[in-house]
């Protein structure tokens, strides 16, 4: 079985979990376009994402305020797993149905915003960490879809920063992540 999300995963996820395969120990205290999170911090949020969200679709309760270390032992090995499980676990058309209990939207917004986690964070850590990023353009739609529903919610609750103006001649994926609070221009100091 597979639904829409799950599909969009299939798409979104792989090139994260190489992107935290390649991540060298020496590179976690680096800085990355989200100014909170050096690496080792946003490598934790994406544990935390694909963990989660495999709990969202089982509509069961899940715990945003606290991170834990999860950069420990074999961690890459162990992201490549959690997130084929948290897509495993979206793929079963009736976890689209409905509204989340534990964070009150529809459960198809909660995959997207899913999908935009992996694509944008995925983009945040192949610019830390110098890795070669391509998101594909199937995700680019459904980026802006979400961007145009909850973007500005996401400003409110801090999960994106002020929107950043860019050139002109800036390309989709660049336009959607200057919506984010993300410069498309950014580079490792």
């Amino acid at each position: 079985m597979s639904t829409e999300i799950s599909d969009l995963l299939e798409r979104a996820v792989p090139p994260v979990t190489g992107l935290v395969a390649g991540v060298g120990d020496e590179q976690l205290p680096q800085a990355t376009p989200c100014a909170a999170f050096p690496v080792r911090d946003l490598l934790n949020h994406l544990f935390q994402v694909t963990r989660n969200f495999r709990l969202l679709a089982g509509r069961e309760q899940v715990d945003w305020s606290v991170t834990p270390d999860a950069v420990t032992g074999d961690w890459r090995q162990t992201f490549a797993g959690d997130a084929a499980t948290m897509i495993a676990a979206w793929s079963d058309p009736q976890v689209l149905d409905g509204v989340s209990p534990g964070m009150g939207l529809p459960q198809r917004t909660l995959g997207l915003m899913m999908v935009v986690d992996m694509v944008v964070h995925g983009w945040d850590l192949a610019r830390a960490t110098g890795q070669p990023y391509q998101v594909d353009e199937v995700l680019l739609a459904p980026t802006a879809e979400f961007l145009d529903t909850m973007g500005d919610m996401g400003r409110t609750m801090g999960a994106f920063g002020p929107e950043v103006t860019v050139a002109a001649g800036t390309g989709r994926f660049g336009r959607l992540l200057a919506r984010t609070g993300r410069d498309p221009l950014w580079r490792p100091v």
